[in-house]
């Protein structure tokens, strides 16, 4: 089942952006575009133009707050799926923090995330894509 869903991943930790990689193609999604450094993760946001952005939340310069932040001035409309190693409570309060900038949050999953659970979020981008309009290639929208 390969969609057209756009996913961005962003982590400074190229072993779990390999990894997400590998998981997505495996589950059908191919269109991945993978980031290191969130200031070119950024530029990505009007280039490549994802329908999910996959986020690490710990990372040096830019942390994932500060990103979703940056994303949501951007006006970014996709949805956001928070990734992190760090514990429950910090997650919670980094999907509320997103929420309150306007940003359209999947979820908060610790890393690794099991194949299964982002299967289903996953699944659920792509419902929250179709029901998004898009623009199209002569201005209008989809």
């Amino acid at each position: 089942m390969t969609t057209a869903l756009r996913i961005l991943l962003l982590d400074d930790d190229t072993f779990m952006l390999e990894l997400l990689t590998e998981m997505l193609h495996g589950l059908g999604y191919d269109n991945v575009r993978a980031e290191s450094d969130a200031r070119r993760a950024l530029a990505a946001l009007p280039e490549f133009g994802p329908d999910l952005l996959i986020c690490d939340l710990s990372m040096p310069d830019m942390d994932g707050i500060e990103y979703l932040r940056a994303a949501a001035e951007a006006r970014f409309d996709g949805s956001v799926l928070l990734l992190s190693g760090m514990d429950s409570g910090i997650l919670r309060a980094a999907e509320t923090l997103a929420m309150a900038q306007g940003l359209t949050i999947l979820g908060a999953c610790s890393k690794p995330v099991p194949r299964a659970a982002l299967a289903d979020l996953l699944a659920q981008a792509w419902q929250q894509r179709q029901a998004r309009p898009r623009p199209s290639a002569h201005g209008g929208v989809k």
